[in-house]
């Protein structure tokens, strides 16, 4: 799973499968205003991108893969 609690933020780590969309969203729902850190992340599964756009939590990191850092990581916000 790459989904974990570090303290106030959520970690997506290595690839976010589909699977991990529902742990990403009872995280967020448990604590609203946790950030996400997206450093080490990606390829990122569109239920999870769905996920973060639909929340709109704040972001921090840059993703591994290159294509989710070029063209995901400017929708989700400013800050991002």
């Amino acid at each position: 799973m790459s989904v974990r609690l570090d303290g106030d933020a959520i970690r997506l780590d290595g690839p976010a499968r589909v699977e991990d969309a529902e742990p990403l969203l009872a995280l967020l729902h448990e604590g609203p205003g946790r950030t996400v850190d997206l450093d080490g992340a990606g390829p990122l599964h569109a239920a999870v991108v769905q996920v973060l756009l639909a929340l709109r939590p704040p972001v921090r990191g840059t993703p591994a893969d290159p294509f989710d850092a070029r063209w995901l990581l400017p929708l989700l916000g400013p800050g991002s």
